[in-house]
């Protein structure tokens, strides 16, 4: 399948009820084993503290991935242990999780999502963007506009290689690349976006 036959049957929409079993089971098998997950309760919270910032992206009408993003102050992040117990009023948006099915990878769809985010964060006024990116992922953040803030402490619960990244929105372009945060792996260029927890392209 090509690249173009795969965008013309993609649809990012705004992640809804009904999606949180397929969401729940693909941060399971995505983090299940590098002791990342977070466990749906926590996952649920996210998308509570901020329903219009949350999407899915479908293939042929299929889930084929989702992104969890919130607004967060700059430099903090959020517990991974813990659900949220409400939302920040603040001009960061802290891309949480993004994760892309597995049959779906290495088509570039994380980018994809990335810029639908990017895009969504502009037209509300939000002035920054960060992640957490996972398991030396962030090579994968940095051409898209993303700068390490090495001086932000992260705990164990992120892994001993993640680093906490931010870009300014006004000063960077959207990507029109598709995209996955939170994992481990470095993703792959054209991949969802690993790290802010982004995964096979993860983020967190």
């Amino acid at each position: 399948m090509t690249a173009d036959e795969i965008a013309e049957g993609v649809r990012v929409r705004l992640l809804a009820a009904e999606d949180w079993d397929e969401v729940e089971a693909l941060e399971a098998r995505t983090y299940g084993a590098s002791g990342l997950s977070e466990g749906r309760a926590s996952l649920e919270s996210r998308g509570r503290a901020s329903p219009t910032t949350c999407f899915v992206l479908e293939h042929r009408g299929r889930f084929g991935g989702y992104l969890l993003a919130l607004p967060y102050p700059l430099h903090r992040y959020p517990d991974l242990g813990r659900a949220e117990a409400s939302g920040f009023r603040t001009t960061n948006l802290h891309l949480h999780d993004v994760v892309i099915t597995e049959e779906l990878r290495g088509r570039g769809l994380a980018p994809l999502m990335h810029g639908h985010l990017a895009e969504t964060a502009r037209v509300r006024q939000f002035e920054t963007v960060s992640l957490v990116a996972v398991g030396g992922s962030e090579a994968f953040w940095a051409p898209l506009g993303y700068r390490a803030d090495p001086e932000v402490e992260l705990p164990e619960s992120y892994g001993a290689r993640a680093v906490y990244m931010s870009m300014r929105l006004r000063a960077t372009p959207a990507p029109t690349a598709p995209l996955t945060t939170r994992s481990g792996a470095p993703p792959h260029p054209h991949d969802p976006l690993p790290g802010s927890r982004l995964k096979d392209e993860m983020v967190r």
